[in-house]
This record gives C-alpha cells, sequence and structure tokens, in this order.
C-alpha cells in the first residue's frame, strides 16, 4: 500500500508492503521505523479485530519502504492495517491502490493526523488518489483536487476499496458538505479581518508612516521607545496592511502550518501568518532545528510577520541565527545524517526599550541607568544584525490628551493620510507596481535587480551618496537604504527615485552599527 513520508516540506512516497510466513507468532516492522511507528503493531491488532476481521496468525513481516528513510508519525497505522488485510486475503483489492494516510483507535475510528496537506500537494502532482481520515479532508479539500475520500474508520475503507460503498454517516456528510463549501468559496481573504485596524492608535505618525513603508516593499523594522508607547500594538497592524495572498503563497503557508505543532486550521486559508514567540525561546524554536529536525518560527512566519518584542531580552545565538535567512530568505539546518531546508521569507518586526529601565529619553521620567548600563544593553544587538533592518525608528510615548478622545486624533493634518482604508489602498497599489515590474517586493530585490529597477534621478544620485558617506553605510546599508527609497516613490507613484524619497529613507537608518540616539533633552543617571 503507498503512503508518503514527511521530511520538512517533502513527502517522498513510501510503500507498505507485507508478508505472512509460518513459524512462531511475531510481528515485526522494518524500514527505519521510528518508536511511534513499531508501537502501530497493537494499534493495528486491535483495529483488525474491532473491525470484524482476523488478525493474521504466523510470523508477520512489514516492510516500509525505502528502507533509508526515516518514517514517523502514527499516518502509516492505516496503509500497514490495509496491506494485512490484503496479504491474508480478506481484502479483495479492486484495481490500483490509492496512498493511505491515518492513524487508527483501538476500536478502529480513523483519526487525523498533521501534515496531510503536502501529502496531498505531492499526490496531485503524481496523479494518485487518497484515502485520509474523516477529520482531515476540510483541510486536503482547499487544494480542490478529485480523488480524494475521506474516511470514519476501518471498515469503511474496507469497504472501498472492496468496491463497496461505504455508508457515510449524517455527521460524515456534513462535513463533507462542509468542506465542499471551504474548497468552492474564494482562498483568499482580506487582512483587514484578521486584526484590529490601525485606526484604534493614537497619535504616532512617525511610525504609521514607518508601518506603511514596511508594509508596501516587506521591509524589516526596528522600533525603540518607552515601556507603554505602543510598539506592539503597531506591530500587530501590520498584518491587515499586508496584501492578501496569491494562490500560490496560501499553500506554501498553509503547508508549513501543517507539519508546525499547532497543525493548519483550515479556517485560517489565504490569512498571514503573524508570529510573535517570547524571548525565552531557544535557536531551535526560532529557527528551526532539533532532536528531529522541525520548521521554527522564521519558517511558520513565511510570508507574513515575524515579531520579536524585547529585543535585547533575546539569546545572542538566537538573534545572530536571524542574519542569514534575512538575507536570503531561506533557511538550511544541517545535521550529522539529515539536511533540511525551509523557505523563510518572514518580514522582521523588532521592539525593544531604550534602556533596561526603559526611560532614557522619555521627558517624563527619568532615567535610572547608568551609561555603562546603556551601552552594554544595546551591545547586546550585534551591527551585522542592526545592519540587515531596514527602518529604524523612535517610537515615543502617546500624550495623554491623544489617548482621552478621537477629536485630537481627527483634527491632526497627518489624520487623512493615515486612514486605514486608504493606507491599505496604498500598499496594495505599491505592491502590485512591484509585482508587475519586478515579479516580487522591494525587500527581495537582488543587485540586478536594484540596477534595472531603482532609477536615481541626477540630483537625487548626489544626496545618496553624501548621505552613505555621512552615515557611513556599509554595501548593505547602502543598498537597503536604496530599496527602501525604492518602495517611497512606489507609494508615491513614481517611475524615477527623487531627492525626497532619497532623504525620508535616509531618516529611517541612523550610523552603521548605532541605534537610534535619545533625545537631547534625555539625562542618564548612575545607580
Amino acid at each position: 500500500m503507498p503512503s508518503r513520508a514527511q521530511l520538512g516540506l517533502a513527502a517522498p512516497l513510501v510503500q507498505i508492503e507485507a508478508h505472512l510466513g509460518s513459524g512462531l507468532p511475531g510481528f515485526s516492522i522494518v524500514g527505519l521505523p521510528a518508536p511511534v511507528v513499531r508501537e502501530s503493531r497493537e494499534r493495528v491488532r486491535s483495529a483488525i479485530l474491532n473491525s470484524g476481521y482476523e488478525f493474521p496468525a504466523g510470523r508477520i513481516t512489514v516492510n516500509l519502504a525505502p528502507v533509508e528513510l526515516s518514517k514517523e508519525g502514527g499516518r502509516y497505522d492505516l496503509p500497514i492495517a490495509l496491506a494485512l488485510l490484503i496479504a491474508s486475503g480478506q481484502l479483495p483489492l479492486k484495481g490500483e491502490p490509492p496512498e493511505c494516510f491515518g492513524e487508527l483507535g483501538l476500536d478502529g475510528e480513523l483519526r487525523p493526523v498533521r501534515g496531510l496537506l503536502l501529502a496531498a500537494v505531492h499526490a496531485a502532482r503524481a496523479g494518485h488518489p487518497m484515502v485520509i481520515p474523516l477529520g482531515d479532508l476540510s483541510e486536503v479539500r482547499l487544494l480542490r483536487q478529485h480523488g480524494v475520500a475521506g474516511f470514519a474508520d476501518l471498515s469503511a475503507v474496507c469497504r472501498h476499496l472492496g468496491g463497496a460503498q461505504a455508508p457515510e454517516s449524517r455527521g460524515a456528510a456534513a462535513a463533507g458538505a462542509r468542506a465542499e463549501r471551504t474548497g468552492e468559496a474564494s482562498p483568499i481573504v482580506s487582512q483587514e479581518s484578521q486584526s484590529d485596524s490601525l485606526d484604534d492608535v493614537k497619535g504616532q505618525w512617525r511610525a504609521k508612516r514607518a508601518l506603511e513603508i514596511a508594509a508596501g516593499g516587506g521591509h524589516s523594522l526596528l522600533m525603540i521607545g518607552p515601556p507603554g508607547s505602543g510598539k506592539s500594538m503597531l506591530a500587530s497592524r501590520l498584518v491587515a496592511l499586508l496584501p492578501p495572498l496569491a494562490e500560490q503563497e496560501a499553500m506554501e503557508v498553509a503547508g508549513i502550518a501543517s507539519i508546525g505543532p499547532q497543525g493548519f486550521d483550515p479556517a485560517r486559508w489565504g490569512q498571514r501568518p503573524y508570529r510573535a514567540p517570547h524571548h525565552a525561546a531557544s535557536a531551535s524554536a526560532i529557527v528551526g532545528g532539533g532532536s528531529h529536525l522541525r520548521a521554527g518560527e522564521i519558517s511558520l512566519a513565511h510570508h507574513g510577520v515575524l515579531f520579536l518584542d524585547e529585543l535585547p531580552e533575546y539569546d545572542r545565538r538566537v538573534l545572530e541565527a536571524l542574519r542569514e535567512p534575512l538575507e536570503a530568505g531561506v533557511i538550511t539546518i544541517a545535521r550529522a545524517a539529515e539536511r533540511l531546508e525551509l523557505p523563510a521569507q518572514f518580514q522582521l518586526v523588532a521592539a525593544m526599550n531604550p534602556c533596561p529601565c526603559g526611560y532614557l529619553g522619555d521627558a517624563r521620567r527619568a532615567c535610572r541607568c547608568s551609561a555603562r548600563r546603556v551601552q552594554h544593553y544595546r551591545e547586546r544587538i550585534s551591527g551585522p544584525l542592526l545592519d540587515r533592518i531596514d527602518l529604524q525608528i523612535e517610537v515615543p510615548r502617546v500624550e495623554l490628551r491623544q489617548l482621552a478622545g478621537a477629536s485630537v486624533d481627527g483634527a491632526h493634518p497627518e489624520a487623512a493620510h493615515f486612514d486605514a482604508v486608504r493606507l491599505g489602498e496604498r500598499v496594495i497599489a505599491a505592491r502590485c507596481r512591484q509585482q508587475q515590474r519586478q515579479q516580487a517586493c522591494n525587500a527581495r530585490l537582488d543587485h540586478a535587480g536594484i540596477r534595472t529597477h531603482c532609477g536615481v534621478a541626477a540630483d537625487a544620485r548626489r544626496l545618496l551618496l553624501q548621505v552613505a558617506e555621512t552615515l557611513g553605510l556599509s554595501a548593505r546599508g547602502y543598498y537597503r537604504l536604496l530599496k527602501v527609497a525604492r518602495t517611497i516613490a512606489d507609494l508615491d507613484g513614481l517611475e524615477e527615485i527623487g531627492i525626497a524619497q532619497i532623504g525620508e529613507a535616509a531618516s529611517y537608518r541612523p550610523n552603521t552599527g548605532a541605534l537610534p540616539a535619545a533625545p537631547a533633552a534625555s539625562r542618564a543617571i548612575g545607580l
């Protein structure tokens, strides 16, 4: 019986073979099975007996081929049981066998397993039909492919494979109908429905502008400000500004989520992921890996947002591990016996306080940190990592009169520009320009794309060189500033980058290796 393994985003074909021999009774599973696969012997035995069939006597050998491929999970229970029934002559198979997946309960119930969305993609490419648990039907039907059948128990699968029509219970029919409706509906949903609107954020006009630019070009963002200034709130609103996922992007996001620890929720089809791991997370949890190679937060945030709050509190090794995927958009995890490559085109949004106590530069509360403590705190973030963050801004405390009522915000000259609906329209228009021009967002432009698509006016080029020398930009910083300026021009509907775009892009980038300086009014008090 055919099935599929799960190795990262790959799903190689696995053939389950069963041999019944004479001799003392025994049940062996070979082919590099994990402990959970070896335990399937007892589940399969009970499921066969409780489904009204006889468990074969004698010496049983089940082989999972190819033997050099590691097999994990309960997905092999159903094909192992079917292989035994076919080998013992209790199940006459009609035609070519479908790919089978499912964990068996002791009573023969077929239980859902994770990662079937990826297996379904590979099965569809090979043109193979599938037999899966009824609980996984709504997820797999998102692919809108034919030849996928969902069943509630082992006996129903056997009747189906034997040529008889498997009777569906009322609950099974209802679940199938819900799956059909899910597959027929438009898979792409508006991001506005996923989170609160940016209109809920009072003030913070510069931060809102930075969010607009970050969303418009897929740029990374670092926000620095005192506690309670709205950094986390602003970060959570970025997802609502991002354009809807394309069909292929939605499939990639769903496929990665299906192999994650929580699985994939079909109700979130077409929504961009938003991941916000705690600062105590390990490097394996963030970038992936572990004893059994797994996708990390950067892959689970593929085509979405990864928010790192309290950035200096993360382990130094965790932060340094972000440097390569931020640049390449993929993460390669290598072990002695395994190698896994996963996509990681995430949008990094980070937040931090200006100092350990959090009040350096605050006009209302005095900072209690010594200069040495402030320096040590900021040195937790390396210069190479900061060089890869496109936008770095200060987020000051919001005035209480702005929090008291909406009228203050409504009277502000910037209020109309940062209306959430208009903001979303400008971002989508800018992304459409980039897709038509270069088939990628500006943050993903390579050097050839920068030369081709980032045309700069003559007077703006002189300013660009002057800014690069003044800020001491590296080659990477120079190109990233140019890509940010390209995004600003796209938001303004301009074909060529001008002085205004270069000047604004430079304002979001401090000196190389240095965080934005605190305002002159701040003072540090030694402890």
